[in-house]
């Protein structure tokens, strides 16, 4: 329930610290930078500007990094949308269709619906949160390694639809994914498929390996083009379709409101968020809609059901931050370094002494949102520029990024190699047909499915009648089970109306 007294003070708070409201749209700005370049995370971004905290109060210096969080969470969207280059993990899913967009000449369009998005997500994430945070914490702390297990596999097999053309080749796609990320010491302390090489021990890196799948062999597949949109009088620099695409997502409610939701569900879950809620939304609004054949040819709900996700799972995450005083990410582990830097320290008796710092820092990073789509209209519109560069000048800048970022993630030559490799793998898979998207599923969430297992068979022993105690994880298990079968319907009707409008057609 809501505490009104405390909700009073935290208005009193905001009100009275005008340092709270100069640093957010800095940081905003800052996150959109650091997510539209492929190789630079929302994670690096807070870390590089964490020591400038130390000069600032708590509750500004907690608003300053979650702006950045904030901005970063729609800015990996932008190269998502204009060259199918995800900025991040968590916008994998937004190139779906948002890429597909920006060649039919409807890269305006796509990047006000994804920025519309991304802003509802963020501001229903913090809504529920406001709503829950208090009792969600005794919820999450019953989740226990069954239950994440579940959730781990649940994510595997969003591998399932991703590829309707052949289910095998995207359940072998996801599989290589996984096979990838058991490279380097397991949870057990066993050196798996290293080669001998001191350079693997710690496993493949992801995100440059992210990087290599989508971006180095996308652009070997643009190499013998001039421009991203091949028409020419498609290649225009207007604000009017992107506030388009801005209005058109405010009609679109069922989308945004199924992507928010799910998105806030999936962060509150600790280790999960934004990589796995982007791709989850996804393949359920393609399961629930009415055309899912249109999906990955450029819907815009495609793009809605990604952006809405991943930066609603940013409320989400907090949960746990605030509730419980554990970091459910990389983002918001860097928030629990700021907390500690001020000497303060999350959990129950945080939100019960200090309800008030809660609710402001909710508040204040609901006004984020709002702030982000007046910042991002105008980013968009500059970065939709993108679209009028050559791509002989361009294909050669973004590689050059994409291993500076790679080097910055790693420290090492490893980053650059993986791109490489990861580029050339990622290209020979489309040319044969197999789903890239499929394998860096398996890379994301094969860790954490590998040590929820661990864990699980240490505290069952290995008795499969274990299971039968936790009811938490039975549901779930009902759960992933539904949503598997009616995606093979859905895919199978989808698969059915094709062969009927190729019949009628002849």
């Amino acid at each position: 329930m809501l505490d009104l007294a405390a909700f009073s003070g935290a208005l009193q708070l905001l009100g009275g610290d005008i340092m709270a409201w100069l640093v957010v749209p800095p940081g905003i700005v800052i996150g959109l930078i650091f997510g539209a370049i492929p190789g630079l995370s929302i994670s690096i971004a807070m870390a590089v500007f964490l020591p400038a905290t130390l000069y600032m109060d708590f509750l500004p210096a907690i608003l300053f990094l979650s702006a950045i969080f904030t901005g970063g969470g729609f800015g990996g969207a932008i190269p998502a949308i204009l060259m199918n280059i995800p900025g991040t993990s968590s916008a994998v899913a937004t190139a779906f269709d948002g890429y597909p967009m920006a060649q039919q000449g409807r890269h305006g369009e796509a990047l006000g619906v994804g920025l519309a998005a991304s802003v509802i997500g963020t501001f229903f994430g913090y809504v529920v949160l406001l709503l829950i945070v208090g009792p969600v914490a005794g919820w999450v702390l019953k989740l226990g390694p069954t239950e994440m297990l579940v959730i781990a596999i649940w994510g595997l097999l969003l591998i399932a639809v991703l590829n309707d053309s052949s289910f095998a080749k995207g359940l072998a796609a996801g599989i290589l994914g996984i096979l990838i990320s058991t490279v380097g010491y397991s949870d057990t302390g066993l050196m798996r498929g290293t080669f001998g090489s001191m350079y693997l021990l710690d496993g493949i890196p992801a995100i440059p390996a992210l990087i290599g799948l989508f971006a180095a062999s996308e652009l070997i597949n643009m190499a013998g083009r001039d421009y991203i949109v091949t028409d020419k009088r498609l290649r225009k620099l207007e604000m009017r379709p992107i506030l388009q695409g801005v209005k058109d997502t405010f009609r679109r409610w069922p989308a945004v409101l199924r992507g928010s939701a799910l998105g806030t569900i999936i962060g509150i879950i600790p280790g999960v968020g934004a990589s796995v809620a982007n791709l989850a939304s996804y393949a359920t609004a393609k399961r629930s809609s009415g055309d899912p054949d249109s999906f990955g040819l450029g819907n815009p709900d495609g793009v809605i059901a990604s952006e809405a996700a991943n930066s609603s799972s940013e409320g989400g995450g907090m949960v746990t931050l605030l509730a419980l005083g554990l970091p459910g990410g990389a983002g918001t582990a860097i928030l629990l370094g700021a907390f500690a830097m001020h000497n303060v320290t999350g959990g129950p008796r945080f939100i019960s002494e200090s309800t008030d710092v809660v609710y402001a820092i909710i508040l204040g990073n609901m006004v984020q949102a709002i702030l982000l789509l007046v910042i991002g209209i105008a980013f968009v519109f500059f970065a939709s520029s993108i679209v009028k560069a050559p791509l002989r000048y361009l294909i050669p800048y973004v590689i050059a990024i994409s291993m500076m970022g790679a080097y910055a993630i790693t420290g090492s030559v490893v980053g650059p190699m993986t791109v490489a490799g990861a580029g050339a793998l990622g290209w020979v898979m489309r040319r044969y047909g197999y789903p890239v998207t499929a394998v860096v599923v398996g890379l994301l969430v094969g860790p954490m499915a590998e040590g929820e297992l661990v864990r699980s068979w240490q505290i069952s022993g290995g008795e499969l009648s274990f299971l039968l105690g936790r009811p938490i994880t039975l549901f779930l298990l009902l759960l992933l089970a539904g949503s598997v079968i009616l995606s093979q319907l859905g895919a199978r009707r989808g698969r059915a109306r094709t062969a009927q409008k190729k019949a009628s057609s002849e």
